[in-house]
């Protein structure tokens, strides 16, 4: 089973998107695939028509009294399930630091890996849409997932964001994921989006080829609730997400 988490430290710069399409891409290559949804606001779990609520909430699974497994549930698509988001998640910080019921992690950061692991024999990919943030939360998503896949806006500041983490993943005992980072929202008509992707594609080994362009279609997701790689398919925006998850293969 391999775990690839779509995170960035900031909001609204394409996580989302990027993991219902990619985890989409999965399923349809027949790759039994997972999503969990971590991120309170719950948009992966609604583009994917499933109510944003977990039976028992966050607690429930963070701390054992309820199996993983249980709060899975299936989506309109074949080989894709996904685990809803719960607003009880805003707390999860706190969950993660607390007891568990059969807990064997010796770091509040290992219990979502510890979580995972009974699923390997279910599901080929997993797939965690994160929440923006340093937190916890976000290192247990750090040291669960095998891939980052982080999307940048292509300015300044996102390079800077992408300094910073892996910097800080550099810093881990053990295991550390590979990062893939990747252009979301790009606009090639602006000469800062051009040059930022230029160089930093030059530069860097981990930073994906393809960008996700800035489209309206993609923001109609929200409207279709589906991806935009199953209600347009041989639009430009899936042939990107696409490339992107083709890429993504033959770097892992």
């Amino acid at each position: 089973m391999k775990i690839f988490a779509t995170y960035n430290i900031k909001g609204g710069v394409g996580k989302t998107t990027a993991a219902v399409n990619l985890a989409y891409l999965s399923a349809a290559d027949g790759h039994r695939t997972l999503l969990w949804d971590l991120d309170p606001q719950g948009a992966a779990s609604f583009l994917f028509r499933i109510k944003p609520r977990v039976k028992g909430g966050g607690k429930a699974l963070i701390r054992g009294t309820k199996a993983l497994d249980d709060a899975i549930k299936g989506t309109d698509f074949d080989d894709l399930d996904l685990i809803p988001a719960d607003f009880t998640y805003r707390n999860m910080d706190l969950l993660l630091g607390g007891p568990a019921k059969g807990n064997t992690a010796k770091k509040p950061t290992r219990r979502i890996a510890q979580l995972l692991r009974p699923l390997a024999a279910e599901y080929d990919h997993v797939f965690l849409d994160c929440p923006p943030s340093i937190s916890l939360v976000s290192e247990n998503v750090m040291h669960a997932a095998d891939v980052l896949v982080v999307p940048l806006i292509p300015t300044t500041l996102s390079v800077r964001t992408l300094d910073q983490l892996t910097e800080f993943v550099a810093g881990f005992d053990g295991h550390r994921p590979q990062i893939l980072a990747f252009f979301s929202m790009a606009d090639r008509r602006k000469k800062l989006h051009q040059e930022t992707i230029k160089d930093l594609q030059a530069e860097r080994v981990n930073v994906a080829a393809t960008p996700i362009p800035s489209l309206s279609l993609i923001e109609r997701m929200s409207v279709e609730r589906a991806p935009v790689t199953a209600f347009a398919p041989r639009s430009v925006a899936a042939r990107a997400y696409r490339d992107l998850w083709a890429e993504l293969g033959k770097k892992t």
